[in-house]
């Protein structure tokens, strides 16, 4: 595995629990000392015991030596982020061009690199001359392209148990190489597409485009509820009864985050300009706008519960993480109403089961209480943020006795908007009355 951060020790460790011998590669020193240990400097639930007991079993491993994980490895799967370029919406690809060129120096016996990062299309071809000119001569090296499609707080399983695979290659030779890789999965009658570079490079970021587009639609039409006094949970559960539609991903609330579908859509659209296709995805760039535009919304109906201004306000934040079962504050909506809710004046103290360390990285003047508890003293109005199952198991009664007002703020729609009115809270759903 080149690279070993969220992708990579997930990807190193399910192919050690597969069977394999497996070297991760990476060149952050103290992150290949803490999984060398057994320690994975993230959370991911069932990570941590998967990668100790392969570490321990010595059927995993991981290195900063190049030339060890290419000596090593008949298959190299290159893991490594493609953040958005600080200079505009487009992928960054140092990254990806950076270790591929540092493994092709080093092979110098027959292997398929496997590219596994989400990229611009006709990243692939490019990357398959790098390899041609870069390796030494004489070896046969090939390239196959293998999009993942992990959901943070699912991706242990999403990795063992994939609900589909896609092989982009070549050469039948390396697709039969592919098909040992994933000789379980698709044992199991996992769905498999055998196709082209630009295709298998496409598949990613048209689904997290589809997948945002949704969001963003149900979001959308949230506004719209809000101001006629509509209720859009309900109205999601009816349109979500058409099997053409379906229920998933028409949550409404605060939007979506992370280090996944934002930049994905953005490189996308770039992307689309770089090749004359622009226009296709001018869409897109409504979907991020009106995704943003949930994060404002949230800061607005805080101010309007406290009577048009949070300056001096107690402010309970629960959740910061982008989503539950993670603790990635990546583009976190939920940090960034609890940042722009502190910038305007407001007293904010915020509480996450597992994100609470890179919170502190990403916004150290946020207040940062060690329980639920301590969050919601004396507050003035408390946001749901994060839809972690805790925080839907409050008690509203009970936790009535902590506040100064019982006013709660619902970004998530996961709690019982009855329930928490019944105990005498204030309830306010975003896009419901």
């Amino acid at each position: 595995m080149i690279g070993t951060g969220y992708l990579g020790a997930t990807h190193a460790a399910c192919m050690a629990e597969l069977g394999f011998d497996v070297v991760g590669v990476d060149v952050d020193e103290a992150k290949v000392a803490a999984l060398s240990a057994g320690e994975v400097p993230f959370y991911e639930p069932g990570l941590r015991d998967l990668v100790a007991r392969h570490v321990e079993s010595g059927r995993l491993r991981f290195t900063t030596s190049f030339t060890q994980a290419a000596e090593f490895g008949d298959v190299h799967f290159v893991c490594v982020g493609t953040p958005q370029r600080a200079d505009g919406l487009a992928a960054d690809l140092t990254f990806v061009d950076d270790a591929v060129t540092a493994l092709a120096r080093h092979l110098t016996r027959p292997a398929l690199v496997v590219g596994k990062s989400t990229v611009p299309v006709g990243t692939a071809d490019r990357l398959l001359d790098l390899i041609r000119r870069t390796a030494p001569a004489g070896h046969d090296v090939s390239l196959a392209w293998n999009p993942e499609f992990l959901r943070e707080g699912h991706a242990v399983d999403d990795t063992l148990t994939p609900d589909r695979l896609v092989f982009g290659v070549v050469r039948d030779e390396d697709e039969a190489v592919l098909r040992e890789v994933y000789a379980k999965a698709l044992a199991n009658d996992c769905p498999l597409v055998v196709t082209d570079f630009p295709t298998a490079e496409l598949v990613k970021v048209a689904a997290n485009s589809f997948l945002a587009t949704k969001i963003s639609f149900i979001n959308a039409i949230a506004e719209i509820c809000e101001v006629v006094d509509a209720d859009v949970v309900a109205l999601a559960d009816a349109i979500g009864h058409d099997a053409r539609i379906g229920r998933r991903f028409l949550n409404a609330g605060l939007g979506f985050g992370g280090g996944c579908l934002p930049k994905d859509i953005r490189a996308f659209m770039a992307r689309a300009g770089e090749i004359g296709a622009s226009d296709a995805l001018t869409f897109l760039r409504e979907i991020d706008s009106i995704n943003m535009r949930r994060r404002q919304r949230a800061v607005e109906i805080t101010r309007d519960v406290l009577g048009g201004s949070v300056l001096g306000a107690r402010v309970a934040v629960l959740g910061v993480a982008f989503k539950p079962e993670s603790d990635d504050v990546r583009d976190s909506p939920a940090l960034n109403v609890a940042g722009q809710l502190q910038l305007q004046g407001a007293a904010v103290r915020v509480f996450d089961p597992k994100a609470m360390d890179n919170a502190r990285r990403v916004f150290p003047t946020l207040r940062y209480a060690p329980s639920v508890t301590e969050a919601l003293d004396r507050a003035d109005v408390v946001l749901h943020l994060t839809e972690w199952r805790q925080f839907a198991e409050l008690d509203p009664h009970q936790v009535r006795t902590l506040v100064s007002r019982p006013v709660i703020i619902d970004g998530r729609h996961t709690l019982d908007p009855d329930a928490w009115r019944a105990a005498g809270w204030v309830y306010r759903g975003m896009g419901r009355p």
